[in-house]
Parts: structure tokens; C-alpha cells; sequence
């Protein structure tokens, strides 16, 4: 090893000697540790959950000092939904922002909120989603499977956009209508005469066009900002059911986190969820609005049509789960908080 001799020449010539005793030290100078990477993914994009993603990524890597640094990628630049959900699952991703129906095959019960006839407005959804009922409940659903849930937070109210207008209940009958993989979507369609289908969000727009499917059912942010417009232009507003966001974040990856950034990294994804709630209503306003500027149609059922239909679907969550203990608890549970939040 080769030896350096350091002689100070007094206090100047001391500053001289250190910095040259560090650059020829052969011992290595610990380099700073580089922030721990953030991946968080979702399928839509330029809307409510690409808007939750950008704050809490600012968020965390604020509070943290810089810590943890987030990557945002929305349309499915990380794989499909299902890719997505077990990036997350195994701790490729870090974070994954959804409708809760993408997870029914983690736990059937994550399709809850979906219920027909749960909720009738804003200020009831809100109450009900903040209640600890149920907040408790979805948010713990993914546990066992990997998935540590750390907020939910609103889309809005669906509705069903067709390629041809509908304008009574009766024009559903025999549409093929896409909705997410949740047999409590499923089972609305079919009351109402449709045929249910299921497919990939990327497809639905290919679908619309070549008319494999006549119609989807989600809500108007959705038909914006994918462009439904190119496809289908007929929108009625059936309000059934309200549609959420729910956030899942990577448990493998919050468990090796010091406790110090898993505290910051649950705070945050609790504020934000909360924070974000009058933007996301206001975008929901402006892209009706949007909607009708692109040249879309924005309607709604003949008043004696919607209650029938609410009237057909309102019992759906009850009987497909009547044989299910553990899902019909849950959409016990989910209705009774509904009902005492009115």
C-alpha cells in the first residue's frame, strides 16, 4: 500500500494539505445512497388517478427527504391491469391505482362498492368510504395476498355509452355491453336485457369500433380522456353503480422500508386520497361538459324508466352473494354504513 505523508504548512496550507490528503487517500469516501425508486402504475391516463399518483409521489419524496423518489406510469405502460396487480403483488411495482373490481380474484369482496343501488350522491359516497366500517374493510382485503391497501377515494356515478342512441330501458336488450370483470356489472346488464361483456380497458375502444361490443359501461372521465368519441357517442346516465379508485401499495416493499418511510408513505397515501376528493369532483363536472363539446350525446332514462331499472338491479349485490357468507357480510356491512350516512 502506498504510504502519503500529510505536512501542514500552516492554516492555509493545512486546508491545502487535507483536500490533497482526500484526493489521494486510497481509502474509498462513502457515497451518498441513492433514493429508493417509487413505481406507480394505473391503466388510465390525464385524469383523477394519474392526478392522485403525481401528489403522493410529490408528497413522499418530500416528506422523505428525498428518500424515495416516484415514478409515475399511467396507461399501462407497465402491463395490463393483471400485470400490473402482480407487479405490485411481488414487488416489481410499487403502488397500483384501480377500480377494486380488478381485484375480485384476489378477494370477491373488493367489488363491495359496486353494489347497484348503494349510494345516491356525492355527500352519501363520501360519508360512507370515510366510514372505519368500511374503510377498514376494503383497505384490508389484500393483506394475505401481497397488497397493503392505503386509500380509496371516488370516480363517479357509471353510465352507458352506446354506439347507437337508447333512449328506453327496452333499447338495451340484446347490446353487448362492456363492463369490468365483477359479476355484480355483469348481473345489472343482464337485468336490464344486455349482454355483459368483459374485456381489457385497451380493447374497449377497438371493440366499439368494429363492433364487436355495442356499448361500455363506466363513467364520462373515462369515455374523455380515451376518446370514446371516435367510437360511440350516445351517454345515458344511469348512475348505477358508483364507480371508485382504490389504492394498493407493494406489502413487500412498504415491509422493507424503514419504519420512518413507512409511516411517511401510509400518511401520505391517506392525505392525498382525502386531499385529492374536490378535484376529482370538479374534473367529473368539466368532462361532462367536455363530452358535450366533443359532440357526444349526455342523456338520461324517461323518470318511470330509470325506476324501473333501479328496480330490477338494486337487489343484485343481496342475491348473487345470498351463498357467499363471507361476500355477503361484507355487502351487509357496506349497506348499512350507506344507509346511516344518508
Amino acid at each position: 500500500m502506498r504510504e502519503y505523508r500529510w505536512v501542514p504548512a500552516g492554516r492555509a496550507g493545512a486546508a491545502m494539505a487535507f483536500a490533497s490528503f482526500l484526493l489521494l487517500c486510497p481509502w474509498p469516501v462513502p457515497a451518498q445512497a441513492a433514493p429508493i425508486v417509487m413505481k406507480l402504475s394505473t391503466a388510465t391516463v390525464h385524469d383523477t388517478q394519474t392526478e392522485w399518483m403525481e401528489r403522493f409521489a410529490a408528497a413522499v419524496e418530500k416528506d422523505s427527504g428525498g428518500r424515495i423518489k416516484g415514478e409515475i406510469y399511467p396507461g399501462s405502460q407497465l402491463g395490463t391491469i393483471p400485470r400490473q396487480i402482480e407487479g405490485v403483488q411481488f414487488g416489481t411495482i410499487q403502488g397500483w391505482v384501480g377500480p377494486p373490481e380488478f381485484l375480485v380474484g384476489i378477494d370477491e369482496r373488493y367489488e363491495v362498492l359496486s353494489a347497484p343501488g348503494l349510494f345516491s350522491g356525492r355527500e352519501q359516497y363520501q360519508r360512507t368510504i370515510d366510514d372505519p366500517a368500511v374503510r377498514d374493510l376494503i383497505l384490508g382485503l389484500g393483506g394475505k395476498k401481497g397488497l397493503l391497501g392505503a386509500g380509496i377515494f371516488p370516480i363517479g356515478p357509471s353510465s352507458i355509452d352506446t354506439r347507437k342512441p337508447v333512449r328506453r330501458l327496452a333499447d338495451y336488450s340484446g347490446l353487448k355491453i362492456r363492463v369490468l370483470a365483477s359479476q355484480f356489472q355483469m348481473e345489472l346488464i343482464k337485468r336490464i336485457g344486455g349482454s355483459p361483456v368483459a374485456m381489457t380497458l385497451g380493447d374497449v375502444v377497438p371493440g366499439l369500433q368494429q363492433g364487436t361490443i355495442d356499448g361500455a359501461m363506466s363513467t364520462v372521465t373515462q369515455y374523455t380522456t380515451l376518446h370514446y368519441i371516435d367510437a360511440a357517442r350516445y351517454v345515458v346516465e344511469t348512475g348505477q353503480p358508483y364507480v371508485s379508485s382504490v389504492v394498493v401499495l407493494s406489502k413487500k416493499w412498504v415491509d422493507g422500508l424503514s419504519p420512518d418511510l413507512q409511516k411517511i408513505v401510509r400518511d401520505d397515501a391517506a392525505k392525498v386520497s382525502k386531499d385529492v376528493v374536490p378535484f376529482v369532483y370538479r374534473f367529473f363536472d368539466e368532462q361532462k361538459e367536455l363530452w358535450k363539446k366533443q359532440g357526444g350525446s349526455l342523456t338520461s332514462l324517461p323518470p318511470e324508466e330509470e325506476a324501473a331499472m333501479t328496480a330490477k338491479v338494486s337487489s343484485v349485490a343481496d342475491d348473487l352473494s345470498a351463498k357467499k357468507p363471507a361476500l355477503n357480510a361484507a355487502v351487509k356491512a357496506v349497506f348499512a354504513a350507506a344507509a346511516r350516512n344518508k
